[in-house]
């Protein structure tokens, strides 16, 4: 056998060492997977006063938590718990419900009783527009969902939502731009909070509205604003507000009843799903919106049975998915 020279060595050496670094991003990668069932903490707690309505994830494990005293957003880390105010407040600004665009990390946040749409970078905080959807006080523009062609908002106290276009990458369009939708077919308006929250299927074909008064679940088109009654086998949600659409499976939070609904669905056509359980947390306390990130649910206590104070504490509690 003849004695290995120094440059095979070294080549040696350098392969070894690949080796042991692709390892240890197997074994980084393992623990960075495993995570969300271990480190996690179960209650975030935001800023006493907030008075948080909307929950969203964005990049990584980043979270936002929006403010009905004063539309101020709230940002986080799932991991840690820590976080700080993103966006400050101002007088007459609401938050409601929120969105994140994954592809241009853009923050989209319903008004309320504002009528308005106000579109932030997650990031910096920066405000980089906002849309009039509604006349202000007699409406409220309550949830959104964003999809690869455009944002859509609800509107509780009106028969309608609101389509704003995006671009490619998710570029904001001119707010001339944006379309008001009637809601048609079979969806029925009554006294009260109508259209709450809203979810997409994967290829946008179709858009989930839930009925907070009725209990009623819809699949809408988005270009007509056609509804379709969905077959729940004669189940209903009351008190439905925010909706999360995970693959095939859909919850459905119901706020005054602390409790989230598992609704499955079996085929593309989403005009049918079942009802298979619901979920419950001692820690609900008024949840309103819920956000999802790896195998858990996150929803948000609006407590809107306790006096709202500067000192009432808020707080974000995680509830594994069934």
């Amino acid at each position: 056998m003849h004695e290995q020279s120094q440059s095979d060595l070294s080549r040696q050496r350098r392969l070894l060492q690949v080796l042991l670094a692709g390892a240890l991003l197997l074994v980084s990668v393992s623990v960075v997977a495993a995570m969300p069932n271990s480190v996690f903490p179960e209650i975030i707690p935001l800023p006493d006063g907030h008075r948080p309505e909307g929950i969203a994830t964005g990049r990584g494990t980043s979270f936002y938590a929006g403010s009905l005293a004063d539309g101020s957003i709230y940002a986080g880390d799932l991991r840690t718990g820590a976080g700080e105010i993103l966006v400050p407040g101002k007088d007459g600004r609401v938050a409601v419900g929120l969105n994140v665009d994954l592809r241009s990390n853009l923050l989209f946040v319903a008004g309320g009783p504002t009528g308005m749409a106000y579109v932030y970078d997650a990031s910096t905080g920066v405000q980089m527009g906002s849309f009039a959807l509604a006349a202000p006080q007699v409406n409220f523009v309550n949830d959104v969902i964003v999809t690869r062609e455009a944002a859509y908002f609800t509107n509780s106290f009106a028969p309608e939502f609101y389509r704003i276009p995006l671009g490619p990458a998710g570029e904001l369009p001119d707010p001339a731009d944006v379309e008001t939708i009637a809601l048609g077919g079979e969806f029925v308006s009554v006294p009260g909070f109508n259209s709450n929250g809203i979810e997409a299927t994967a290829n946008g074909q179709w858009l989930l509205i839930i009925n907070s008064t009725t209990g009623m679940l819809y699949r809408v088109d988005p270009r007509t604003g056609e509804a379709l009654e969905i077959d729940l086998g004669g189940a209903s949600l009351p008190n439905g507000d925010g909706i999360l659409l995970q693959g095939k499976t859909l919850y459905v939070l119901q706020n005054r009843l602390n409790q989230i609904a598992v609704v499955e669905f079996s085929d593309d056509d989403w005009s049918a799903g079942m009802v298979t359980g619901t979920i419950t947390n001692a820690a609900f306390d008024v949840p309103t919106t819920l956000a999802g990130f790896g195998n858990a649910l996150y929803a948000v206590n609006a407590r809107f049975g306790t006096p709202p104070t500067p000192d009432t504490a808020y707080d974000i509690v995680r509830v594994l998915r069934p």
